[in-house]
């Protein structure tokens, strides 16, 4: 079971950006730093397209409401990366079932993609831009510090995460009325899209 605290913290980190997490693992990786990655995530070419859409996913994440139309795309996306990582470390380890490891990753992937995305709805109802390029570079730096401090300390990183996550939790369902303030005005700007240009209405 060693390998479930490196397990947890990867779903967490992949709940926030899941390509960030499959690039650094695979560097450490690659470079010899640990020996707890497995060869698929070291591969070249699974480097240069994580590298790819971390790029992608950096200026995304950093524009209002775009930022929330990508964290609907990764909705399904984060979650399932979380739980290949959690699988993929399991069976380099040969210490938890990789069945149970994916389970893991990948649930702890969803909760921790939730709280992002509420965040990141109550953040939108703010007219200015600085908050989400703030919260953004956060959690990138955040992500890659844990994923980094992970690989020597799992145990810790994977208290860190737990405490991140517990405290995000708390934090979207203070900002609950806010969140239904954003959905309430995407509703209100799809009605009027579907009004000037003669669509009939949602049902």
């Amino acid at each position: 079971m060693s390998v479930l605290p490196l397990i947890f913290t990867s779903g967490w980190a992949s709940g926030i950006n899941a390509y960030a997490v499959v690039l650094l693992f695979g560097v450490f990786g690659a470079t010899g730093l640990t020996d707890e990655v497995p060869e698929s995530l070291q591969r070249t070419d699974v480097l240069i397209v994580a590298a790819a859409l971390f790029l992608c996913d950096t200026v995304a994440d950093k524009i209002p409401y775009i930022d929330s139309v990508w964290d609907s795309v990764h909705t399904v996306i984060r979650p399932v990366s979380g739980a290949l990582v959690g699988a993929l470390l399991a069976g380099q380890s040969g210490s938890l079932p990789e069945i149970a490891a994916g389970a893991v990753g990948g649930s702890t992937a969803l909760v921790s993609h939730l709280v992002k995305a509420g965040a990141r709805m109550a953040i939108n109802t703010s007219p200015e831009p600085f908050s989400n390029i703030f919260v953004s570079t956060a959690e990138d730096l955040g992500v890659a510090g844990i994923i980094a401090f992970a690989v020597f300390h799992p145990v810790a990183a994977a208290v860190i995460a737990g405490t991140l996550l517990v405290l995000g939790i708390v934090t979207v369902a203070f900002l609950a009325s806010r969140i239904r303030r954003f959905l309430r005005r995407r509703a209100q700007r799809r009605a009027e899209k579907r009004l000037a240009t003669g669509a009939p209405p949602a049902l």
